[in-house]
């Protein structure tokens, strides 16, 4: 019997493959992101001090309602906002595993038009 691969797993697989060649520092933190089936997250994170500069996700009160992709491009802009509030300006993208298409790529899209470089 032939089974089918797990996708979560198979992402995450992916993951590691992009996580053991980028990192974020203070001057340029990891803009990670995780989507699930209803909301989606962005993270700035330093992983030298191991900490949280910013975050936002769908499940913000500023985030209003919409399709999942402008849902998405508002948090890329929340995030945008937060991080230049803290003096970021340019960030490494981490897709997470995920395809750079739909809702991935809203995010991103809108984070750099409002102010984070990458």
């Amino acid at each position: 019997m032939i089974t089918k691969p797990d996708k979560n797993k198979t992402r995450q697989k992916r993951h590691q493959r992009v996580r053991n060649k980028i990192s974020g520092t203070s001057e340029c933190p990891r803009l990670n992101v995780f989507r699930s089936n209803t909301n989606i997250y962005a993270q700035l994170i330093d992983d030298v001090a191991g900490v949280t500069l910013a975050s936002a996700s769908t499940l913000d009160p500023t985030v209003t309602a919409g399709t999942k992709s402008e849902q998405a491009a508002a948090v890329g802009k929340l995030i945008a906002t937060r991080g230049v509030e803290k003096g970021v300006k340019v960030v490494v993208f981490d897709r997470g595993g995920y395809l750079y298409h739909g809702r991935v790529a809203a995010l991103a899209d809108a984070a750099r038009e409002n102010g984070l470089e990458f």
